[in-house]
């Protein structure tokens, strides 16, 4: 019998997993929080491991409490992008990394988001995704929030530690909400337009990007983080319908 095709998985959801009052009518489960979450979306984006950091136990008790198809991304801390600049950050790797794989095979993509100063130096960045890579084998994607980020020696660096550039909405360092780097994993990181982590996104916007995610051939997420007002978890929830 001729081998059955799977299509690569479609992760999406939010930064956190909170569901708005007035969207209630979209999660009808009977349970709380994440599990209700988890009732209607497949992904979640835990950003608040960028602020401070979680005991492996409780990355445990996250993946428990969700189906077995569902993905978690995590944002890798401030004390290593932001503060570190990348720079030395063995220590801090590692044990974000005991930590975060508490997560077990419910861990998906690691967000390393940068900041909008931060220039690409290719020495630094590249001795940093090295040390990345030689720690975690698993899906990577950055965020850089600078020009120099998406120019070639930047694009050729993150398709050699196999790191996904994700395609932010509003663009940062480019003009168009492109994925880039590695093209193994796409990941659109969509923060809300034109007032950022409010604004919802419209039906057509959420239909392209249906239309591109089918499109590709290797895993794809879309992650909501217009969560100021309550509008990613329905956004999320229309393009996952979709």
């Amino acid at each position: 019998m001729p081998a059955v095709r799977t299509s690569p998985p479609r992760h999406i959801g939010t930064a956190g997993w909170a569901v708005p009052k007035r969207w209630s009518e979209l999660a009808p489960s009977e349970t709380k929080g994440l599990a209700r979450y988890a009732s209607v979306l497949n992904a979640a984006e835990i950003n608040s491991s960028f602020y401070r950091p979680h005991a492996r136990e409780t990355y445990e008790r996250w993946a428990d409490g969700v189906p077995a198809q569902f993905r978690f991304a995590v944002k890798v801390p401030k004390a290593i992008t932001h503060e570190a600049k990348l720079a030395g950050s063995g220590p801090l790797l590692e044990k974000f990394l005991g930590e975060v794989t508490g997560l077990g095979s419910k861990l998906g993509a690691l967000l390393v988001q940068l900041p909008g100063r931060f220039e690409f130096n290719a020495t630094h960045a590249s001795t940093f995704f090295a040390t990345l890579r030689n720690l975690h084998k698993g899906d990577v994607v950055c965020e850089p929030r600078n020009p120099t980020w998406f120019e070639p020696p930047a694009s050729a660096m993150f398709r050699k530690f196999r790191i996904g550039r994700v395609a932010a909405d509003p663009p940062k360092g480019t003009t168009r909400c492109e994925p880039g780097g590695w093209d193994g994993i796409v990941y659109f990181r969509l923060h809300g337009s034109p007032r950022m982590y409010f604004s919802a996104y419209d039906q057509p916007f959420i239909t392209a990007i249906a239309q591109r995610m089918a499109e590709v051939s290797v895993p794809a997420w879309c992650i909501f983080d217009n969560t100021g007002g309550g509008a990613a978890f329905e956004n999320a929830v229309r393009l996952s319908q979709l």
